[in-house]
């Protein structure tokens, strides 16, 4: 029975039903209510404690939290002994301290990934500030928590990271790629983003030997001065 599983499933214009990822009309198990978006700590315990129902509703290309599906009692339950750990002093203590370490690993993340995207860009000596300038606002841009940029992922290894990332803000600083309009062609937009990367590539190539090039008709300079 479904509501012995944990399943993502999608928001039903029927009352009392939602959707499965197949297109299953799923009703709603008796004694189940919806804890909605709010409280991170609470959907966690929620999800890990037995059967529920995650509730995304795709807009474009994303997905939204709806909330959770899961037996009212439980979730009273958890909710409570959520709501006593807090009034605990320590409580705030053990948040304070992940906090902190969550503050510094992301500080030292972001050192590590300027140092990867240096390390692709290998500009000429003549081109340093550029570089550095580049580094630092890829790092900014792709590098913030939750921003889901490839920057966060740990799929793939950091060089390959920092790599896709100079070539994804390149793509959007340096061309019309936001302004254009793409056929909705299966593979359509992943051919104009291989032209695109390709094109990158050969403006990164000027900035690696060591001889004068035209900056003033450079995107990627104008990108770094605007």
């Amino acid at each position: 029975m479904a509501s012995t599983l944990t399943l993502e499933v999608r928001p039903s214009s029927r009352s009392g039903y939602v959707t499965s990822l197949d297109g299953e009309a799923l009703a709603i198990p008796d004694g189940w209510a919806l804890l909605k978006p709010g409280d991170a700590a609470l959907s966690r315990r929620i999800k890990l404690d037995g059967p529920s129902w995650t509730v995304k509703e795709p807009k474009g290309r994303k997905l939204f939290s709806r909330g959770i599906w899961a037996p009212a009692e439980r979730i009273e339950v958890l909710r409570k002994q959520l709501e006593a750990e807090r009034k605990d002093p320590n409580y705030q203590k053990k948040l304070d301290a992940g906090r902190a370490r969550r503050a510094a690993e992301q500080e030292r993340y972001v050192e590590e990934f300027k140092v990867a995207v240096q390390h692709f860009l290998n500009f000429s000596f003549t081109y340093d500030a550029f570089e550095d300038k580049l580094a630092d606002a890829v790092t900014a841009h792709a590098i913030p928590v939750g921003s889901g940029t490839v920057a966060r992922t740990q799929r793939i290894p950091i060089e390959q990271r920092a790599e896709s990332a100079v070539i994804a803000w390149m793509r959007h600083q340096t061309s019309a790629y936001d302004q254009m309009t793409i056929p909705r062609e299966k593979g359509k937009r992943r051919e104009v983003r291989r032209m695109l990367a390709k094109r990158s590539r050969v403006i990164l190539d000027q900035y690696r030997l060591d001889k004068p090039f035209d900056l003033a008709s450079c995107p990627l300079a104008q990108a770094l001065q605007s």
